[in-house]
């Protein structure tokens, strides 16, 4: 396996590589602050996702979860662009990936609203996380985050961000409630 990786390693410059990973983490930053941005200002906006949240069991405010959903998808996008406070940033984006897996966690295929999407969405943040901002980020600029990436920045994507969602998830996801009521 090692005589593999280094074959495949050999032609990677640090540029290349810096490249490459910053490439990954400003598209996934962008993909993230649109869907904010369209929860906002596009198609139903804070009332049509509010609905829409409703309708799938999210009970309580779900002006307050549409604008939640809204805000977290819009600030870490722009965390993750920038490359600040990158695993923070990652849990967010976890978080937002685990509770739309679990409220279509029946179905596979994103076309068919399943959740093959949030998991790979989940999967390149939690690399990212675990690799830190990189080089091309304001966390290294900085020196920020030092410490943070590794184990550590895996961790706290994945922990966090699964935490968070679940004790979300726990209080107000109720699916029976939506189906009892029509």
């Amino acid at each position: 396996m090692t005589q593999v990786l280094a074959h495949i390693t050999a032609d990677i410059t640090p540029t290349s590589a810096n490249l490459a990973f910053f490439v990954l983490r400003v598209t996934i930053g962008v993909m993230m602050f649109t869907h904010g941005y369209q929860k906002i200002f596009l198609g139903g906006r804070i009332d049509g996702t509010a609905g829409w949240f409703t309708s799938m069991g999210m009970t309580g405010n779900g002006r307050a979860h549409a604008w939640m959903a809204a805000l977290t998808e819009t600030g870490t996008g722009v965390l993750m662009v920038l490359g600040l406070l990158t695993p923070f940033a990652a849990a967010g984006i976890t978080g937002i990936m685990f509770v739309a897996f679990w409220t279509h966690r029946t179905k596979w295929f994103v076309f068919k609203e399943g959740v093959e999407y949030n998991v790979v969405v989940a999967v390149v943040v939690a690399v990212i996380a675990t690799f830190g901002g990189g080089e091309w980020s304001i966390d290294h600029a900085f020196g920020w985050m030092e410490g943070f990436s590794g184990w550590t920045g895996m961790l706290i994507s994945v922990l966090v961000g699964i935490g968070v969602a679940a004790l979300q998830l726990a209080v107000f996801y109720r699916p029976g409630r939506v189906a009892a009521a029509h």
